[in-house]
């Protein structure tokens, strides 16, 4: 795997399904069949602001705009096999879990819940992810 990877050529995945990045990052980042989506907080992608103040509004927005990023380079959301999620409130864990399985559907992704002191522009969820897919 390692030999893999080292041979294979990076490439940086931008969609416009998906909001610029707001540093110095990429969207996400393709290498040997895997794909690394850096975090993604509830930006809308053509106006580049926060869009809603629950975490319901926010938690669709940041999945959307993981499905952006995902399909944009390829994939399918199941490909996606390990995501981490950054709540400033793990109160609100239930109702984004529930959003979390209705987008997913059956398919579970490995995940880590973390809460998180602050996030950017003082949203209430950051959410990053990995896929792998055929090489």
């Amino acid at each position: 795997m390692a030999a893999l990877l080292a041979s294979s050529p990076m490439e940086v995945i931008t969609t416009d399904r998906a909001p610029k990045p707001v540093g110095p990052y990429s969207q996400a980042l393709l290498r040997g069949g895997h794909l690394y989506i850096s975090g993604q907080i509830p930006l809308d992608p053509r106006t580049s602001e926060v869009v809603g103040k629950t975490i319901e509004d926010q938690g669709a927005r940041v999945l959307e705009n993981l499905r952006g990023i995902v399909e944009s380079a390829g994939f399918s959301l199941k490909d996606v096999i390990k995501t981490t999620v950054y709540l400033t409130d793990l109160g609100d864990f239930p109702k984004f879990n529930q959003l979390y399985e209705t987008f997913f559907g059956t398919h579970k992704p490995a995940r880590s819940v973390l809460q998180a002191a602050a996030l950017p522009k003082g949203v209430r969820i950051e959410l990053d992810a990995v896929c792998i897919g055929e090489v």
